[in-house]
């Protein structure tokens, strides 16, 4: 056993103090339209854990609604849970936390469980030297493929320029946001794989826009432009319609960044509805339980792909961690535009299209996350209200 752990657990780290930080910034318009909307402003919730040695451990909860409810969950419910605790016990402090409510886990509740857990997690790899990676059994990769997200439903104009964009940055592979009719999801999805000509490879995102018949027909579209991906057709509640999507369509399906927990992606998994697995850190329960959707995945032979979205710094560190430790991890999903809960939150920028290398992003290999997060930048971007 490494010193570095001998001394640090016999040392009896605690958990001294937590502090919350709800982020709010606003973002350009059209770059990024979906089915699901047009948002002008993105939230966030970072979680502080302090430990008696002067450590600090850093984690994000997505929280995109209502940032300063998440905090106050986290510190008037799970605070008291989590004062006086020892950071390497997480599979106790788990599912105690997860105990702070009764009836089937998942919200605002999970998502600010999340941001704990990373926290936790990032406090186990800086008392050990170690990157989290490494806690988690590294495949030894210090780079992970990347893909482009996501090309807007916005003007068509907008998004044949972030096409030829994202080309230039080295991206083999896009993601293209659809909407509904069919008729339009698939006239577009025709003249983005016209612009792409063979130069990359293109999936598609439609964010719920479709019942299972239109779902259907847009796969087979998709199948035909030789899509690699559908994601998210129809709402993630129906998993009998995934079931059946599965069965009769030509392309892969991807879905479950909108579960919490395994429990909730297990079904997706075990049914095998989908050929890739999306969970996303800051919701799915942090890093404890996101290791364990993909590990459910990888022994149903589902590839493992994590969802990013709008999410900051700490998501996109805590996710690359997990990309570099899971067997069946398939691509990382790089936001390609202006974010600043991921361009400013840390001293170095990290999960951004500017670090690409060949197709690629790097693993960082510092203690814990690996990142250092800006206090000002923090600050400066502290919701309101």
């Amino acid at each position: 056993m490494p010193s570095a752990y001998h001394n640090s657990y016999e040392a009896g780290l605690r958990i001294r103090d937590i502090r919350t930080y709800p982020l709010t910034v606003p973002i350009a318009p059209d770059i990024q339209k979906t089915a699901a909307g047009n948002f002008a402003e993105v939230s966030a919730l970072v979680v502080e854990l302090l430990t008696d040695d002067g450590r600090s451990g850093w984690g994000e909860g997505l929280v995109r609604f209502g940032p300063q409810a998440g905090a106050a969950f986290v510190r008037q419910v799970l605070a008291p849970k989590l004062v006086g605790a020892d950071p390497f016990e997480v599979e106790r402090l788990w599912p105690e936390m997860a105990r702070s409510v009764s009836g089937r886990s998942g919200g605002l509740v999970i998502e600010a469980l999340s941001a704990v857990d990373i926290a936790l997690w990032d406090l186990m790899g800086q008392s050990l030297g170690v990157p989290i990676h490494r806690l988690l059994g590294s495949t030894g990769r210090t780079h992970v493929a990347a893909y482009a997200s996501a090309i807007s439903w916005g003007p068509l104009e907008i998004a044949l320029q972030q096409v030829e964009d994202n080309l230039a940055h080295g991206f083999r592979l896009l993601k293209v946001k659809l909407g509904a009719p069919v008729e339009a999801a698939l006239a577009r999805a025709a003249a983005l794989a016209e612009r792409v000509n063979g130069r990359a490879r293109l999936c598609a995102d439609a964010n719920w826009a479709f019942d299972v018949a239109d779902a259907q027909r847009l796969a087979r579209g998709l199948a035909e432009l030789d899509y690699y991906w559908l994601e998210e057709p129809i709402v993630p509640e129906d998993i009998e319609g995934y079931r059946r999507l599965a069965a009769s369509s030509p392309i892969r399906l991807a879905a479950g960044e909108s579960d919490f927990t395994a429990r909730g992606a297990k079904d997706l998994i075990a049914a095998r509805s989908v050929s890739i697995i999306q969970p996303d850190v800051a919701r799915s329960g942090g890093i404890t339980e996101t290791r364990r959707i993909a590990s459910l995945a990888h022994a149903f032979h589902v590839h493992y792909a994590p969802h990013m979205g709008f999410s900051g710094a700490i998501c996109a560190a805590a996710s690359l961690q997990l990309a570099a430790a899971m067997p069946n991890f398939l691509t990382f999903e790089c936001m390609f535009f202006d974010n600043p809960l991921r361009d400013r939150m840390t001293r170095e920028p990290v999960g951004s299209a500017r670090r690409l290398e060949g197709g690629e992003l790097r693993v960082p290999q510092g203690p814990g996350l690996g990142i250092e997060v800006d206090r000002h930048a923090l600050k400066d971007m502290e919701a309101r209200g």
